[in-house]
């Protein structure tokens, strides 16, 4: 929801973005530029698109401490650039199995894993890097990199409690799914 605005915003305000599958087709579509995920980690995105984004290079380039002189000859070594912000909406779990007919399988395609430990790591890194899970927060992160002191780091504090609930919440669901399931 409201992706394509978003990212030609900040491609205005000179950010590159990465991007995966369904999303890197959807704005590419849009005529926005894109870095293909499979660029940063060296591998394709495979399984169904089950593996895209668990990769050393991307989980470091979200954790890795901007302010420790280590981290910073670390990513030089290894030649990972930063991400600073990581923007993901997990699959729709809730909405598959509310369906009548969902099977067990169907609901399982429906987890996501990579997307939940992106923005667990931008959260953890949350001094350095922006996590944004909820589309509703869109205009208020393109507000605060609009402005002259940039995204403040109270902001950057709500957003982690804020990606630490919703996944919190998410594995919630699936484990109480899980549960129904196995007890039938």
């Amino acid at each position: 929801t409201g992706i394509v605005d978003f990212v030609s915003q900040l491609v205005k305000l000179g950010w590159e973005i990465i991007s995966t599958g369904g999303t890197a087709k959807v704005l590419k579509q849009a005529g926005i530029s894109i870095v293909p995920i499979e660029k940063i980690t060296g591998n394709p995105e495979v399984f169904d698109g089950r593996m895209k984004t668990i990769s050393f290079q991307i989980e470091g380039a979200i954790l890795f401490d901007r302010g420790d002189k280590t981290h910073l000859k670390e990513a030089k070594k290894l030649r990972i650039s930063p991400i600073d912000m990581v923007v993901c909406n997990f699959y729709p779990f809730k909405q598959a199995v509310s369906r009548k007919n969902c099977t067990i399988m169907e609901a399982i395609d429906n987890i996501d894993i990579g997307g939940p430990t992106m923005i667990r790591a931008a959260a953890k890194n949350y001094k350095h890097v922006i996590p944004v899970i909820d589309p509703e927060d869109y205009k208020t992160v393109l507000r605060y990199l609009r402005g002259k002191s940039g995204f403040p780091e109270r902001m950057r504090l709500q957003y982690a409690q804020k990606a630490f609930k919703i996944t919190a919440e998410y594995d919630k669901e699936i484990s109480q799914y899980l549960k129904n399931v196995s007890q039938k």
